[in-house]
Formats: C-alpha cells, structure tokens, sequence
C-alpha cells in the first residue's frame, strides 16, 4: 500500500476509520435497544393479561358475593355489585381473547374458560330468580355445585395466569440479556473505538512529522540558493553603478551642443512672439468678420419672417375678399327682390321695409369688409416697406465684412512675412539638433539598457529578499510545530 498520501488523504483516512468505528458501534448498540425496547412491550403485555385476568376473577367472585348476601338478606341492594360485574366479566374476557390472539395455547384454554364462566352465571341467575318466586331459601345442593363451578374458573384461570407468569419469567431474563449484551457492545465499543482512532491519529501524527520535516529541509536549502542569487544581484547592481558613470560623461558633452540650441531657441522665441501678435491681431479681425457674418444671418432671417408674414397677410385678404364677393351677390338679389316688391306697392308696403333693411344690414357688411382690406393692405405695405429696409441693412452688413476680411488678408499677409523669418532660424536649429541627435540615440540606448537592468534588479532583488525572509520564518516555525526539540537546538 502507498502510504506517501497527502495530508488531506491521511486526514480524511482518520476521519473515514473513526466514522466506520463509531457507525459500527451504534448499528449494534441501537438493534440491542431495538430488542429491549420491543421485549419490554411484551413484559407489559404479559402484565395487561395478568390483570385482565385478575380483574376477570375478582368479577366472578363479587357476582358470586352479591348473590349470596342477596340469598342471604332477601336484599335486592345486595345485588348492585352482581349487576356491575356482569359487564365487567363480558368486557374483560372479550380483552383476553385479543391480547392472547397470537398464543394458540392460552386461546384454547380461554374456549375451556367461556361455557365454566357461562354455566356459573346461569346458575348464579337461576338461584336468584328462584329466591325472588319462592321467597325462602334456596337448596344447598345449588350452592354447593356453584361452589364447584366457582372452583374450577379459579383453576382454569390459574392456569392462564400461570402460563403468563411463565412467559413474564422469560421476558425478563430476554430482556436482562439484552440489556447486559447492549451495554457490553458500547462499552467495548467505545473502549476499541478509541484504541483504534489513537492508533489512527498517532500513525497519521508521525506520518506528518515525517512529510513537514522533510519539507522544512527543503525549505532551508531553497532559503540558501536564494541569498546566494542575492548577492549575484548585488554585484550586478554596482556593475550597472558603473555604467551609469559613463552615461554621465555622455550627458556633460550634450550639454555644449544644447547651448548652442538654447541660443536658436532664444531667437525663435523672439520672432514668434512677432508672430504671435501678429496671428492675435488676425484672430481679432476674424472675429470681427464673424460678427459681421453673424449679423448678415440675423438679417437674412429677418426678411424670411417678413417674407412669411406677408403670405399671411396675403391668405387674409383673399378670405375677405371673398366674403366681399358673397356680399355683392346678395346685395344684388336684395336689389332685385326690391324691384319686384315695389311694383307691388299697396299694403305690402311692410314687406318693402324689410327688404330695404336687409340691404342695409348687408351694405354695412360691405363696409365692414372694405376696411378690413384696407387695413390689411396697409399691413402689406408695411411688411414690403420693413423688407425693403432689412435688405439694406443686410448689404451693409455684408459690405462691412468684406471690409473686415479684406483686413484679414492683410494680417495673414504679415503672418507670412513672419514665418519665413522663423523658418530661417529653424534651420540653424536644425544643424545643431544634427550634431545632438547621435550623442542622444547613444545615451537612448544607454539609459533604456540601464534603465531596464535596474527596475529587474530592483524587482527581482525585492522579490529575492522577501521570499528568503518568508521561508526562512516559515521554516522555523515548521520545525517548532513538527520537531520542538530540533528547532530549540537550531
């Protein structure tokens, strides 16, 4: 068998060994209870039988009691108590034949017990029926074959109790043994159960010391490798001191060449200060261009609302000039009707004035309409006027932005002027950054080797330091756990 098993396994090994240990032990202690708890139910039912039975004789024998007391007294009270038990008897021994129903033998001898129990109360009915006719005494002949009857019910109950006694006797010592058999297996259950997960433990304690201090060992050797790499990193450190000196040296011969920069760089600056104004002034001109285009669009949009509100105007003098035309049309068939009814004259002279006041009404309608078309002409008109009067202002508007770009051209012409004054200094930058570009690609190179070098010696030395700290404490702290006496001595 391969014992080299993790600590999980062996764990779980003990654990397994334990479970099966202690699910032994309870499978055998619970059927042991099992077994006593279902033979103390038979004890008791043995019991329930012997006082049923009981109870079943000291009914007969109060029946019996009460029929002498009433032979006796010529009392009818004296038989309360032969009243009361005959339903005790009837109910008692209907109980026996249920709990005997699994004993053949007791079944048998309740069937011998039913016509002995049967033929005493008859005799005990007819003696006291022939007591209440005669009103004397009855013959002793009677009495003495009761007695009979009354001793063999005692017999045969006896021997049912007997029987019960015998099976109580048995139960008992059944349920003794399984008593003594119940605590036997948990106690030695419980005493082997122990032994074996001690033995358990302590084979899988020694097996893990064994693993760990192997480990450990390992540990301190990987802990030795890895101060040995940290001084390898040491030295690389100070071989990368060196290096850096020389990039020192490379830096002090760029800075002659970068003055000569700084001295193009200086008159660059002055010329695009020039340049700067100069590009501010055209950045104000093209604002003021923009203004005025802005102000163009503000006109042009105003005429478009002009131009709108007259179509408006316009729809509305057509609506009313068709009303004007309804108007016409039935102020001329009023005039024809007026015609028509003044050649009737006369009486009707009434239907006359109607008329004429309709063409009246209508003739102020006309009116009406008329003004309103001339006030909306006049609106016209003052729409075509204000029109008129914001085109003008839109062609000024424009003529001023022509004005202002035409600065703007001016400006960006000495914008120009400027920057070719600029473009001459850059070429003599030019020439200078072409001496410096070679010095600075060699220490490009330098610094990004040195560089690179130096974060991985960083990183890895860091690294270095802290995995060797943390296994070396690791280490310690392994051996006190696995071996105290080993790590004391260390």
């Amino acid at each position: 068998m391969n014992w080299n098993w993790t600590f999980g396994r062996k764990l779980a090994l003990g654990f397994a060994i334990s479970a099966i240990a202690l699910v032994v032990v309870s499978v055998i202690g619970y059927r042991s209870t099992g077994r006593l708890i279902d033979n103390n139910k038979w004890v008791e039912h043995t019991h329930e039988v012997r006082r049923n039975l009981a109870s079943l004789l000291t009914g007969l024998v109060d029946a019996e009691t009460a029929q002498r007391g009433y032979l006796i007294s010529n009392n009818e009270a004296y038989l309360e108590p032969y009243t009361r038990a005959l339903p005790v008897i009837e109910r008692t021994f209907g109980e026996l034949r249920r709990l005997t129903s699994d004993n053949q033998n007791q079944q048998r001898r309740l069937e011998a017990l039913r016509p002995l129990i049967d033929s005493r109360l008859t005799a005990m009915k007819e003696v006291i029926a022939k007591r209440r006719v005669a009103g004397s005494s009855v013959d002793t002949t009677e009495i003495g074959e009761g007695k009979r009857l009354m001793d063999s019910l005692r017999v045969a109950i006896t021997e049912i109790d007997d029987e019960e006694a015998s099976l109580l006797a048995k139960r008992a010592q059944e349920a003794d043994a399984a008593a003594e058999i119940t605590k036997s297996v948990i106690a030695w259950g419980c005493v082997l159960g122990l032994l074996f997960v001690t033995a358990v433990a302590w084979f899988i304690a020694q097996s893990l010391t064994q693993q760990v201090g192997s480990a450990v060992k390992h540990i301190q050797s990987s802990s030795t490798e890895l101060q040995a790499a940290a001084n390898q990193q040491a030295t690389g450190a100070r071989e990368q001191a060196t290096a850096m000196n020389e990039i020192s040296t490379t830096i002090s011969e760029l800075m002659a060449t970068s003055r000569q920069i700084a001295e193009s760089a200086s008159r660059v600056s002055q010329i695009a200060e020039k340049t700067a104004a100069a590009a501010k002034a055209g950045d104000t001109t093209v604002d003021k261009g923009r203004d005025s285009v802005g102000g163009i669009r503000v006109q042009v949009d105003l005429i478009v609302n002009h131009m709108v509100e007259l179509g408006k105007k316009s729809q509305q003098i057509g609506s009313v000039l068709d009303i004007v035309s309804e108007l016409a049309e039935q102020t001329n068939i009023l005039a024809i009707n007026a015609t028509i009814e003044a050649a009737g004259a006369g009486d009707a002279g009434k239907r006359f004035a109607v008329v004429a006041d309709e063409i009246r009404k209508l003739a102020d309608r006309v009116t009406g309409s008329t003004k309103e078309i001339r006030g909306l002409i006049d609106d016209v008109r003052s729409a075509v006027n204000t029109t008129v009067m914001t085109t003008e202002i839109g062609s000024k508007a424009v003529e001023a932005g022509i004005r202002q770009f035409a600065d703007v051209t001016q400006a960006f012409r000495l914008i120009s002027s400027q920057v070719l004054t600029a473009t001459e200094a850059a070429k003599e930058i030019g020439l200078s950054t072409k001496q410096q570009s070679t010095a600075v690609e060699q220490v490009n190179v330098a610094i990004a080797n040195v560089a690179q070098a130096t974060k991985e010696t960083e990183v890895s030395t860091g690294q270095t330091l802290q995995t060797a700290s943390e296994l070396s404490s690791l280490s310690r702290d392994l051996m006190r756990i696995v071996q105290p006496d080993a790590a004391n001595r260390g």
